[in-house]
């Protein structure tokens, strides 16, 4: 007995024993896990074609079907049975008698398990009730589930468990599977913008030997044929910028990042972001644009801009508000409106007294932008601008000619979480390699988030960066909200976990 097995609950460690030697017997009648039966119609077609036909109208004119799935309900009564099979588009009722599927498979039916696949062979009528069903004609074992369906079949309560044995989850869990299945389909809904708008959808490097494009801890790993350390990525920015100079001048990109920061509600080790870029635009435009794209994939997703989210409807129809950070401060906070924010000593004393940690080393806009994190940021729940950031938090964005302090940045809050983050490009390399050579001591006073300088890039921009815009946008935050889901972990096939040992 395994050692696993040995922790199990003694009630499950005896069904399990019980499946094994009904695998043994199956095995010493052949071949115990076939693979020659060949499903030709799912439950969820099915029911669509004929689930509004009226009992007659399968009498006359029969419908056979060749369905397989895993069986989730059964129901034994004497010379007659049913049960409900599952598919990876809903379920579906079969009956088993032994008048038509006969009583030597009848009887080996009888033995079989929830958690089973079957396939099955038979032609479709309508009960009593007006369940459309399968009567099953030719019927198969398929899989033999050797371990038990959790809780008796009615889903998993244990959160860990859920994340951790997501099959589980979504064998049991009708709204898991509706998730992960909107989660695909708001995806696809952005890519089609893209590419209906004239981006070029690329792949840029996974692996980097210089981490940039975002302020984050990477992940170090070696590679053994060149002997050198190369970076997970924390974002893909670099590399399509440089498409960019290239003269792909609208690309994105839908894929993975990876950033060695803790792990919450709204962080997961390893996320999905979708990045863009486009040259001779702005952020304002950017911000317009990035409005457009949420809207039409929440319509065209959920039926509606208007979303449900935590007892809470979050608008994505109205225009999106927009505030500076030290505007935001005022707004949502009126023992602010008289303050001096500009005030860097007053900032500092203001901290002390809410009791919220900050760098010491920053300047006015760090420590603005600290105070809306902690007061403010939770507040925004509908979908809201904050724009102008302050340069020193923002080294990869253009200054405002109008104020060099300032950046022409923005990110996006919606439901108190940042969403997108976007700003006009820096394609200046002078002022770029002087804002990198200040991350550089920055990293050597001891900010592991700080960035390292990439020389390559500095390269790149001196072949000429057109006026451009990007954005990231938080895939896994907006199917958060699209899919009503608290957690991040709830909308992550595999999120991140401690080993179970």
């Amino acid at each position: 007995m395994s050692e696993e097995n040995q922790q199990l609950p003694q009630e499950e460690n005896q069904i399990i024993a019980e499946r094994r030697e009904k695998l043994a017997a199956l095995r010493r009648l052949g071949p115990a896990f076939p693979n020659d039966f060949v499903r030709r119609h799912l439950a969820a077609d099915l029911h669509a074609a004929h689930g509004d036909k009226a009992r007659e109208a399968f009498e006359g004119d029969p419908v056979e079907v060749q369905i397989a799935g895993r069986m989730m309900l059964k129901r034994v009564m004497g010379k007659a049975s049913f049960a409900t099979l599952q598919d990876m588009s809903g379920r579906i009722q079969i009956y088993v008698s032994n008048d038509l599927t006969g009583s030597d498979a009848h009887e080996a039916f009888k033995h079989w398990d929830l958690g089973d696949i079957l396939g099955v062979t038979g032609t479709l009528f309508k009960t009593g009730k007006g369940e459309l069903t399968v009567h099953a004609t030719g019927l198969r074992l398929l899989t033999k589930a050797l371990r038990p369906l959790p809780e008796k079949f009615h889903g998993l309560t244990d959160t860990e468990v859920k994340y951790r044995q997501r099959y589980l989850d979504l064998i049991t869990n009708e709204a898991a599977r509706e998730t992960f299945l909107r989660r695909s389909r708001i995806i696809q809904a952005i890519r089609e913008f893209m590419v209906g708008r004239g981006y070029l959808e690329v792949e840029t490097p996974m692996m980097h030997a210089i981490p940039g494009g975002a302020a984050a801890k990477p992940f170090v790993t070696h590679h053994n044929a060149l002997d050198t350390d190369l970076y997970l990525r924390i974002a893909p920015e670099l590399y399509l910028k440089r498409l960019v100079i290239g003269g792909f001048e609208k690309v994105f990109e839908i894929n993975r990042n990876f950033r060695n920061e803790g792990l919450s509600t709204r962080h997961n080790p390893e996320f999905t972001m979708m990045e863009f870029y486009e040259a001779y635009v702005d952020y304002r435009y950017l911000m317009d644009f990035v409005e457009e794209m949420l809207r039409e994939v929440a319509e065209q997703v959920t039926g509606s801009a208007a979303v449900p989210y935590q007892g809470q409807i979050v608008d994505l129809a109205r225009p999106f508000a927009r505030f500076t950070v030290a505007d935001a401060l005022r707004h949502y906070h009126p023992e602010l409106r008289e303050a001096p924010l500009a005030d860097r000593d007053w900032l500092i004393q203001e901290m002390d007294r809410r009791k919220i940690a900050y760098r010491p080393r920053d300047g006015v806009g760090g420590l603005q932008l600290t105070l809306f994190e902690e007061t403010t940021e939770h507040l925004l729940i509908q979908p809201t601008y904050i724009i102008d950031y302050p340069a020193e938090v923002s080294p990869l964005a253009r200054a405002s000619d109008a104020d060099s302090g300032i950046t022409e940045r923005f990110e996006l809050y919606i439901a108190g979480r940042e969403v997108a983050n976007g700003f006009s490009e820096l394609n200046d390399p002078e002022d770029q390699e002087a804002r990198f050579d200040a991350q550089v001591a920055a990293r050597e006073a001891g900010d592991e988030e700080a960035m390292y300088k990439d020389r390559d890039y500095i390269r790149a921009l001196e072949h000429g960066l057109p006026p451009t815009g990007g954005c990231g946008i938080g895939i896994d935050r907006f199917v958060m909200l699209l899919t009503d889901n608290p957690s991040i972990r709830d909308v992550i096939l595999f999120p991140q976990l401690r080993r179970e040992d």
